[in-house]
């Protein structure tokens, strides 16, 4: 069986081969996504720090993704538009191997394989993977709660927009993200879909990264598994709103994107589903966001 000590070796040196990129996706080499003052590579560290002029980010757990910065930018609803300031999001959803080298457990999987995105997993058990995975880089938490009940229910649970962390997206990052820059209904535009998105399948997932990507460097926001966002269900605010995360309270969180048994139509940025956050499905899984806060 797959162990955590097979993988730290590898994310070394794929950390060495990491690259960043740039709005339209095009590789910087040698550019970090984390960099302290002096524009070096931070050095690892394994304490959670809530003050971004001493943020220390560990390399090689951060290194276990590539990262997309995407600029800052807006989101038009009728009449109303909503800023995003820029953020950094991983280039593919959070696998198989990743999940329980974190976790140290993998929730049952439909189709098994290291590579292959994660699904049947909860928004709660999304939110704790986020929470982890800040702790092992050295980031603090964006998910505060009281308590862990049931089947990993957390109580009494607020979410911390101003620290730097990992963290699920919210609703109008992911669909930016999602959009890469284009105007068109799917980010592919007139091309064929089945060339960027992974659906209209029986079996699935996928492993990730197999499709093309849309114009950030980001693969399968369409398709694969369907991806949770941060912000509760509700109809859209009437009256526009900077990093809108969306209503206080609510009984159904947001999953966006579409899954591999899909429609192409429901691949489409702006189609939107609510599932309780306690639910996981198996064609639903996740994607991660670096935010230094707002």
């Amino acid at each position: 069986m797959w162990r955590k000590f097979y993988l730290l070796p590898s994310l070394a040196l794929a950390l060495l081969m990491l690259g960043a990129c740039t709005a339209t996706g095009e590789s910087v080499e040698g550019q970090p996504v984390i960099s302290n003052d002096n524009g070096s590579p931070s050095k690892p560290s394994s304490k959670s720090s809530s003050s971004k002029d001493t943020l220390h980010v560990d390399p090689t757990v951060f290194g276990m993704f590539n990262w997309v910065k995407i600029p800052k930018s807006s989101i038009s609803r009728g009449v109303n538009s909503f800023g995003v300031n820029e953020f950094t999001m991983a280039k593919t959803e959070v696998t198989q191997k990743i999940y329980e080298f974190v976790m140290n457990t993998l929730p049952k999987q439909s189709k098994e394989g290291d590579e292959r995105a994660v699904s049947n997993v909860s928004w709660y058990r999304a939110a704790l993977f986020c929470n982890a995975f800040s702790k092992l880089a050295g980031l603090d938490t964006a998910y505060v709660y009281k308590s862990i009940a049931g089947d990993s229910t957390l109580v009494d649970l607020s979410i911390n927009y101003s620290v730097a962390s990992i963290r699920l997206p919210t609703e109008n990052e992911w669909e930016v993200a999602a959009h890469g820059g284009t105007s068109s209904t799917y980010y592919w535009g007139n091309d064929v879909a089945s060339k960027y998105a992974y659906y209209g399948q029986t079996v699935g997932p996928d492993e990730v990264a197999q499709k093309l990507p849309n114009e950030f460097g980001l693969y399968d926001m369409a398709g694969n598994v369907a991806e949770w966002v941060n912000d509760w269900y509700d109809a859209y605010p009437k009256s526009k709103s900077d990093n809108y995360t969306g209503p206080k309270t609510g009984d159904f969180r947001i999953v966006r994107g579409g899954g591999w048994s899909d429609k192409v139509t429901a691949l489409d940025p702006k189609e939107r589903e609510k599932l309780d956050p306690a639910h996981s499905k198996v064609t639903l899984g996740f994607r991660l966001v670096y935010s230094t806060g707002f």
